[in-house]
């Protein structure tokens, strides 16, 4: 009966019944045993999913020059009705004054390689190398926005635990839905965004996730926070969502530690906290004005691993009302459902934050860049 009452749910949009915290098998259950695995070429393909789900492949950009950016292609499915691809570029400028480049664009004739390991569609593609260690991104799907660029991972890719995946189901053993998130932490990034005010330089620094729900985003996810931080040695992510209380409001975070080479620690051992917030007017979400995230875990070799890194998120990037800017089938994903009112906020404070970390009792310190979201759906 509840495996209906979710159908329902999923078809028309509406709440879910509340289940309670044991219909989500959480990753972290997995991450006990298994806090982490290292990826290879097989774990980045395309599911493609012909239920409802939404399956994303994007790349956070930090140039040397001080732009941020990302690079996005979005997989939607609504009930195995309706699929739609859509291709989102963003650029944020150092000066502060220059406007958020954001170009999203719906793609037509969309489509994988034999093996789903690449993307392409009529003018873009995401192509994944033979030995699997870098993309090359190319879109000419805006004008406004044409993409050349070659993103490179430094660091091993990961998920946490065995598979990645947290589960949603009353019977563990015939879920109805799933999470999961697979990361290249720390890249290289070659190429550039050509814009109409000229060519926008992207040599720097990458993060690139996969992430796939398996299910509606807003049954998954209430709300989510977001770090990807980047320094000259070290590149610390997490990524953490809290479930609806149909789901018991479980917390599940996934993120971890890496240098070029090797990955220091990687787990669910993982906390993001707003340390300080305010009420948005706009929309009364407590919008966080400083944060507190924290890594937990151990070495491949035993040693424990420690690190924070907290502060001020200064002037805040930008503000998304997802209603009011995500393409249709998104809106038709989550429907009109009562206290859906998803927003994003962007920071990446201009002062820079320093990652404390501490590797049995050895500390270092070292600033870095923060590009971080908070994201609050009902």
């Amino acid at each position: 009966m509840n495996w209906i009452k979710q159908q329902v749910a999923n078809v028309a949009g509406t709440q879910e019944p509340i289940y309670g915290p044991t219909a989500i098998q959480s990753v972290a259950k997995q991450a006990e045993v298994t806090p982490y695995t290292e990826l290879g070429i097989e774990n980045f393909r395309w599911v493609a999913m012909e239920s409802t789900c939404v399956e994303t492949q994007t790349f956070y950009l930090l140039a040397d020059s001080g732009h941020l950016g990302m690079v996005q292609v979005i997989y939607s499915n609504v009930a195995g009705i309706h699929t739609t691809c859509q291709f989102n570029t963003k650029i944020f400028y150092p000066d502060g004054k220059t406007p958020i480049l954001w170009s999203s664009d719906a793609v037509d004739n969309y489509g994988f390689d034999e093996q789903k390991l690449s993307f392409y569609a009529d003018g873009c593609a995401i192509t994944l190398s033979e030995d699997g260690t870098s993309y090359a991104v190319k879109s000419a799907t805006n004008e406004a926005s044409i993409v050349n660029m070659k993103i490179t991972r430094t660091a091993p890719g990961f998920h946490v635990g065995k598979d990645g995946k947290s589960y949603f189901g009353t019977d563990p053993a015939h879920p109805w839905g799933s999470m999961r998130h697979g990361f290249w932490p720390r890249c290289k990034v070659e190429g550039s965004i050509m814009t109409k005010a000229g060519e926008v330089d992207f040599k720097g620094r990458g993060f690139f996730s996969h992430a796939l729900q398996g299910m509606k985003p807003h049954h998954a996810a209430a709300k989510w926070n977001f770090v990807n931080f980047q320094s000259p040695t070290y590149s610390a992510i997490m990524m953490e969502y809290t479930t609806p209380p149909a789901y018991g409001s479980t917390v599940v975070n996934v993120g971890g530690i890496v240098q070029d080479g090797e990955i220091i620690c990687a787990g669910s051992g993982n906390s993001a906290q707003h340390t300080e917030v305010k009420d948005d007017p706009d929309n009364e979400w407590p919008e966080p004005s400083a944060v507190k995230f924290l890594w937990s875990g151990k070495t491949k070799d035993g040693k424990e691993v420690k690190a924070e890194l907290s502060g001020d998120l200064g002037v805040r990037l930008d503000k998304i009302d997802v209603m009011a800017k995500v393409p249709g089938f998104i809106k038709a994903i989550v429907g009109g459902v009562a206290g859906t009112k998803p927003y994003i906020y962007q920071y990446s404070p201009q002062h820079r934050l320093a990652l404390k970390i501490n590797i049995e009792g050895n500390e270092q310190i070292e600033e870095g860049v923060l590009f971080s979201e908070a994201t609050f759906i009902s």
